[in-house]
C-alpha cells in the first residue's frame, strides 16, 4: 500500500508539473488585448502632409503610410524596423550536425528545387520571422509568424526586380481576416512599402496592392524534423542563433510601374 501511495504522489506531481509547463508555453504569446496599441503610443504621426509610422530612433527610418489601406487603431507594437534579425545571407549546416539539436517532432519549413533542399526550423523562424535566401539560383523568402501561426515560402523576384524583406516591428489584426489573429507586417528594402501576409499583398507605399508571391506548393512543405531527415538527407539546415549588422543603405527602385502592372492582386 505504501508503494502504491508513493507512486500515486509521484505521478500526481509529474502531471501537475507537465500541466504548468504547458500553460507556461501557451502564455508565451501575449493576449491581443494586452498588446501595445501603436496609435495610442505615438507610433503614428504626421509630418507635413504625410502620415508616418515610427521605424526607429533615426527619423529617416520611419515609414510613409500616407496611402495605407490599414486602420491605424489596429496596429500593435512598434519596436523598430530592424529589431528582428531578418536574415540577408543565411548560413546552413548538414543534417548530421543539426540532428544533435532537433527533436523528431520539431516543425520545419522545407523548400526544394531540383536536388537543392533548404530546411528552416520554426523555432529559428520564430526568432528571425523572415529569412531572405536563394534556392536553385532564385531569390526566395522563408517566413513564419507565431501569432497567426502562419508559415510559408515566398518568391522574391518580380519581373527583372528582386525584393528584400524585413520586419516593420508591427503586427496588425482585422476581425474579419484570419479569425482576427494578429499577423506581422513586412516591409521591403527596395521601395519601403509595407506588406501584410495575412491578406497576401502590399498595403502601403509604391507597391500597394502588389501580391506576395507564395512559392508553388509543389516546391515546399510544412513538416517535421523526422520527415526532413528521412526524405531529404542532403538538405541544408539553417544554423541557429544567427545575426548580422543591419545595412545602412541598399538598392532603391524609383520606378516600379512594371511590378504594379503585372503583379497587383485581384481584390474582387
Amino acid at each position: 500500500m505504501k508503494k502504491f501511495i508513493y507512486l500515486f504522489v509521484i505521478l500526481t506531481l509529474w502531471a501537475c508539473q507537465s500541466s504548468n509547463q504547458n500553460e507556461q508555453a501557451k502564455e508565451t504569446v501575449t493576449p491581443k488585448k494586452q498588446r501595445p496599441i501603436s496609435v495610442e503610443n505615438g507610433k503614428i504621426f504626421t509630418v507635413g502632409d504625410k502620415k508616418m509610422m515610427y521605424g526607429g530612433e533615426d527619423s529617416l527610418s520611419h515609414f510613409d503610410i500616407t496611402n495605407s489601406e490599414l486602420k491605424d487603431e489596429q496596429f500593435h507594437y512598434g519596436i523598430g524596423r530592424e529589431a528582428f534579425p531578418a536574415l540577408l545571407a543565411p548560413a546552413f549546416t548538414t543534417i548530421q550536425i543539426a540532428d544533435t539539436q532537433w527533436h523528431d517532432t520539431t516543425r520545419f519549413l522545407v523548400a526544394y528545387s531540383g536536388e537543392e533542399v533548404k530546411a528552416y526550423s520554426v523555432p529559428d523562424l520564430t526568432r528571425h520571422e523572415v529569412v531572405n535566401d536563394m534556392l536553385g539560383g532564385k531569390p526566395i523568402m522563408a517566413a513564419y509568424c507565431i501569432l497567426a501561426d502562419l508559415g510559408a515560402i515566398y518568391e522574391r523576384t518580380y519581373g527583372d526586380k528582386e525584393l528584400t524583406f524585413a520586419l516593420t516591428g508591427y503586427t496588425y489584426y482585422d476581425d474579419e481576416v484570419w479569425e482576427g489573429l494578429d499577423g506581422f507586417v513586412f516591409w521591403d528594402r527596395e521601395t519601403e512599402s509595407m506588406w501584410w501576409p495575412l491578406i497576401g499583398r502590399a498595403v502601403s507605399g509604391s507597391l500597394k496592392g502588389v501580391s506576395l508571391l507564395e512559392m508553388d506548393k509543389a516546391n515546399w512543405e510544412d513538416t517535421n524534423w523526422k520527415t526532413v531527415k528521412e526524405k531529404y538527407p542532403n538538405a541544408k539546415v539553417l544554423i541557429s542563433g544567427q545575426d548580422f549588422e543591419r545595412p545602412i543603405e541598399w538598392k532603391k527602385y524609383e520606378d516600379v510601374s512594371d511590378i504594379v502592372e503585372n503583379y497587383s492582386a485581384s481584390l474582387d
